[in-house]
Parts: structure tokens; sequence; C-alpha cells
């Protein structure tokens, strides 16, 4: 466990404090190693694909390869993240990765590799980092004390910009001086100090009181509470439509080396070396940016300078102005997506924290692979220059995305409430009873109707992102004053950690619905079984199991 009082002596460190703790250092340190080997190997990859084919479709394909997994299953990753142990989670991952360039480096080395084999090995090497993805961001928070989890969260980032500053370059020193498969060798070799790191963690896990939820179901909670949450729909999808159309960079790169600077391997790794070396700049200034810019205003920026980037590398057929571009391009492109970040970060609780970043990372690299597919095929048919053009002017209009879909506050994080006690049973339930249909009766007094019922839509939101379903809001035409709150969940055990998901905010705005109740008796709260087979005596010889006979009683009572 973590002692607070060394996390108090060491926060004057700052941002390095995080790395006096072992674990963490540990797998700080090895997976800067990793980042700098994928970078590598992507480089490697990208060249290859280059030499084997003319088209500008399958070389686009690489990184959609690379990509595409992470969209496809970063829900059921995130959601394996929030219920197993993450340390064996990452480890699995790092094992399927690690597989995956073993055998690029022996097919390549062997002599048979082929476009659609690089294509199929990529994609297994994109579906390990899909599985790992969610795992490890959600794992800092059980490296480091919580005042420590913003430094760790930015010297993660600082991690990989530091990698894809130097990656890319190494890697196209590498690729020119020894070949394709001296890169994807070393980055299998990368991979040995991380597994090794992880395999140390002794991570100490809290067992939850209630069982834990299926793959399928867990997927579909995750689901549920971030189509219920505004905020975070706004995010996802401004993340997705800036990765679809900034795409284009990451995909293009090899040909602007090739087709625009007329350059070779090395040339390639310099200017994704520029690209990585402004993402350290960005991530940098991402403090200084968000204490003196709204958020909107930030990414509006950051898109305005993008779009321009992008039309002084497409315009330039001078190493020197590209470069600097494209520093430029990397320092706006990490600050809008560490700003997308710590908005979904912030506006997630902690049990869906890792489906939360999971959707995160699905909306950005399913944006790019698509993007980068789309911006691949119209190369083939209009070329490098009128690529990059288009995604100059689609970047400098998506600002007018702010007129629709404009971003949240970016607040400090939303804090878990406290458990709630359960409340008084008296029939003999199990985990899977139900379906429960709950209704909480109001009495409001008409002239404050209107100003209840606004607030009654946002505990609608409430409720169904946590897990209930069917939710109505009813008004007693015989008594105008009565109100009637109902809605389901699924089953018991599910009622249960619908009561137990809220957040301090959210038992604020039940608060705030609760304090529209007058009258002398306090808010009533039914909960009904809505299929009570189970709990009825069908013969007269069977008795009725009492209270302290239940699979999931609790002497704790109390609560909604």
């Amino acid at each position: 466990m973590i002692d607070p009082s060394r996390a108090q002596t060491f926060s004057s460190d700052g941002i390095i404090a995080p790395l006096r703790f072992a674990t963490y250092r540990r797998v700080w340190f090895t997976s800067l190693l990793a980042n700098l080997g994928i970078l590598m190997q992507g480089v490697g990859a990208a060249w290859s694909m280059t030499q084997m084919t003319s088209s500008a479709d399958q070389v686009a394909l690489v990184q959609t390869a690379l990509l595409l997994p992470i969209m496809l299953i970063a829900m059921p990753a995130g959601a394996i993240a929030d219920m197993h142990d993450r340390r064996i989670v990452a480890l699995v991952a790092l094992s399927i990765e690690l597989f995956g360039a073993v055998a690029l480096t022996i097919v390549e080395w062997s002599g048979f590799t082929t476009p659609f084999m690089m294509l199929v090995l990529c994609f297994v090497m994109g579906s390990g980092m899909a599985l790992r993805g969610p795992a490890w961001q959600s794992s800092v928070s059980e490296q480091v004390p919580p005042a420590m989890l913003p430094a760790a969260v930015a010297l993660n980032g600082i991690s990989y910009n530091i990698a894809r500053s130097f990656g890319p370059a190494i890697g196209g020193i590498v690729v020119a001086t020894a070949g394709a498969v001296a890169a994807f060798a070393l980055n299998a070799w990368f991979y040995l100090p991380l597994l090794v790191a992880l395999f140390l963690w002794k991570r100490v896990a809290e067992p939850s009181r209630l069982p834990r939820e299926q793959l399928s179901r867990a997927i579909v909670s995750g689901v549920r509470y971030i189509t219920n949450s505004p905020s975070i729909k706004i995010v996802l999808t401004r993340t997705f439509l800036t990765g679809v159309i900034g795409g284009s960079i990451s995909a293009l790169m090899p040909l602007i080396a090739r087709d625009l600077l007329h350059g070779g391997a090395q040339t390639y790794g310099i200017i994704l070396g520029a690209f990585g070396l402004g993402a350290v700049v960005g991530a940098l200034f991402i403090g200084e940016v968000r204490k003196r810019m709204s958020g909107e205003a930030a990414v509006r920026a950051c898109a305005l300078s993008m779009g321009s980037a992008i039309a002084a590398v497409a315009l330039s057929d001078n190493p020197i102005i590209t470069a600097a571009a494209l520093l430029l391009a990397g320092a706006v492109w990490t600050m809008t997506m560490t700003l997308f970040n710590i908005a979904v970060q912030l506006s997630a609780p902690r049990w869906v924290a890792g489906r939360s970043l999971a959707a995160y990372q699905a909306a950005i690299s399913g944006g790019i692979a698509i993007g980068s597919w789309g911006w691949g095929r119209l190369t083939d048919s209009g070329g490098v220059e009128v690529a990059l053009l288009a995604s100059s002017t689609l970047m400098l209009l998506s600002p007018l995305l702010g007129l629709w879909l404009r971003m949240p506050p970016i607040r400090a994080s939303d804090q878990d409430a406290e458990s709630l006690a359960d409340p008084e049973v008296r029939l003999a339930l199990t985990a899977r009873s139900g379906p429960l249909v709950v209704e909480i009766e109001y009495r409001v007094s008409q002239e404050n109707a209107r100003a209840f019922h606004n607030v009654m839509q946002n505990v609608q939101l409430l409720r169904q992102r946590n897990g209930a379903y069917g939710w109505s809001i009813a008004r007693d035409i015989a008594d105008p004053e009565l109100w009637t709150e109902r809605y389901h969940c699924p089953t018991w055990l599910d009622y249960l950690r619908q009561r137990n998901r809220s957040t301090q905010s959210e038992r604020a705005l039940d608060r705030r619905a609760s304090a529209f109740h007058v009258g002398p008796d306090p808010v009533r709260v039914r909960r009904m079984l809505e299929r009570p087979f189970g709990s009825v005596r069908w013969k007269e010889d069977v008795p009725d199991r009492t209270a302290s006979e239940m699979p999931l009683d609790n002497p704790k009572r109390g609560g909604r």
C-alpha cells in the first residue's frame, strides 16, 4: 500500500514526484522503451510498405491496421480493465503485442512479407495495444497516491511524446542502415523490460462487496453511462471528427517524405521526429493553455493552428519549412487530444473510468483509422498535395462545430459519493431477483411544478446512466401536488449497484430534487418485485424464509 505521509513528503517535487514510487518508476521507464520500439516498428512497417507497393491506399492502411483494433475492441477492453486485475490484463495484452512483433520480424527476415501479411500482423499488434491501453491508463491511480495522479498522468503523456520525438528518427536511421527487419526486431526486444516490470508489480486489490459484472453486462453499462452523459458524448464526437480530419498527417507522412520532399527513410524519420518534438512542447504548455483559455477557446485555437500547419506542409518542398510546420502541428495536436482526454477523465466516475477511457481511445483511433483510409484514397486520385489541402480546409472550418457541440467546462474531478446502506428487505431475494420497480413520491407545491419538472429531466439521465431503465415522471390528476418518479432495474443486484454508483454531484442533484418536497411526511420510496414468483409459497407446508436467510442481506439499513 502507498503511505500517504510519503506522498506529502514528495509533493514539493512537482511533476517528478510519482517517480519516487518504485512500481510507477519501473513501469514508466520500461513503457518509454516500449513506446520507442512501437514507433520504430511503425516507421519500418510504413517504409517497407512503400517498397512493396506504389499504392498510397496501401501505405495509409498501415496506420489503419494499427489503430482500427482500438476502435473495434476498446469498449470490451475497458470493461475487462474495470472488472479484472489490471496487471494481468496488461501482461496478456503485452504478450499479444510481443507475438505480433516476433512474427513480423521472422516473416520480414525470411523475405516472405506481402502487403496483406504486413497489415495482418500490424492488426495483431494493434489488438494488443487496444487491450493494454485502458488497463494501463486506469492502473496509474493504483501505483501512486491520489495527490500524485495529475502529475503521473502528465508524466505518462510526456513519456509517449519523448518516444514520439526520437523513436521515428531513430527508426528512420535504423531502417536506412539495417533495413526494416532491424526495426521490427528492436521493437520485440523493447517489450521485454515492460513485461518484467509488470510481473514484479505486487498489486493489492480491494475486493468489492458486490459480485463482478459479466463482460456483456459491463459493456452495456459502459455504453449506457456514456450515452446518458451529454458532456462525454460531446467530447467523444469532437474527438472522433478531429481524428478523421487530422489523420491526414500521420497517414501520409511517408508520402510527404517521398513525394513532396523527395527524401528517403531518414527524411521520413526526421519529419516524424519534428512532429513528436512539437508534441512534447505542447504537453509542457498544456497547463498554461488551460489556465488562460476555456476548453472551447483552446480547441478552437488549436484547430486553426493545425489547419494552417497542414496547409504549409502541403505547399512546401523545403525540409526545414516542413519540419517547422510539423513542429507546430505536433504541439497543437497534442494540446487538443490532451484537452479531450482531461474532459473525459474528469467527467467519469471511478467505476466506469476504464470504459470511458476506452471510448475516448476508440473515438480518436477510429477517427484516425477512418481518416487515414479516406486520405489515402484521395491521394491515389488527386495526389498528396490535394489531400493535405482538403484536410487543412476542413480543419480550419472545424471550430464551427462549437456552435452545436460546445466543449463542456473542464472542472475538478467529480468524486465518488459514499456507499449507501442497503434498503430494508423482508422478501427472500437473490442477486437475480427482478425486475425491480422503484417508485418515489414527491409532494411539490404547484408554483414550483415547472422548476421541479426541469430538475427531474436531469435526474432521468442520472438514473439511466447508473443502470435504471423505463424511467418516467407522472403527476396525479386528482392531487396536482403529488408527483411519482418511476423506473426499473433488471435485478436486485443491478439495483444495489445503481444506488452506489453516484458521484457527489449526482447525490447533490438528488438532494435538489428532494428539496422541492413539502409536507410533514418525507419523500416516500417503494421498491417492488415485478415478477414475484419466487417469493410466493406454492405449498402450505413450505415456510417463508426470514430476512436473515436472504443471500444479499446486509446488516446496514437506510438510504433511498
